[in-house]
């Protein structure tokens, strides 16, 4: 059985109007809360899904600080960076990481979930993420829905 795909103008006014939504990621597992955010930015489970359109959801995801590592990742993980010149290879441990720029750190994780391709930089800007609860006031007007993952 072949899959169907929307074409062309079809698939414009099947694309549905882009919804927001709220994850709570208190205790969320970090790859697994990644998979299922990723997923929601490119808007995967909506039944008018086009690959080459940006069908996706806004989503905000609160309480960055409280995702959980498994394993021994919070003492052994470290994030690489280089700055393109000699020597200009940087380390961060996880666990200074997650202190500091907890929210970066999922960025991270979402972001190298997303398909590479030229849609990626505009469904990054649908994620927005906060240490704390209190960064929701912002998107007060949006009427976020709460998500349960």
């Amino acid at each position: 059985m072949r899959t169907y795909v929307a074409k062309g103008e079809e698939a414009e006014a099947l694309k549905e109007g882009a919804n927001w939504f709220v994850v709570d990621a208190t205790d969320q597992v970090l790859g697994r809360l990644a998979t299922k955010v990723a997923r929601m930015l490119i808007g995967k489970d909506k039944p008018s899904f086009t690959p080459y359109l940006d069908s996706g959801d806004h989503v905000v995801v609160i309480n960055a600080d409280k995702v959980r590592m498994t394993g021994n990742k919070v003492e052994q993980k470290v994030y690489y960076s280089h700055s393109g010149y000699p020597g200009g290879l940087k380390e961060v441990p996880a666990k200074r990481l997650r202190v500091n720029k907890a929210d970066w750190m999922i960025r991270e994780a979402v972001l190298g979930m997303l398909p590479k391709n030229k849609l990626r930089a505009r469904r990054a800007k649908k994620l927005r993420i906060y240490r704390d609860a209190a960064g929701l006031a912002r998107h007060a007007g949006q009427k976020p829905q709460a998500v349960t993952l």
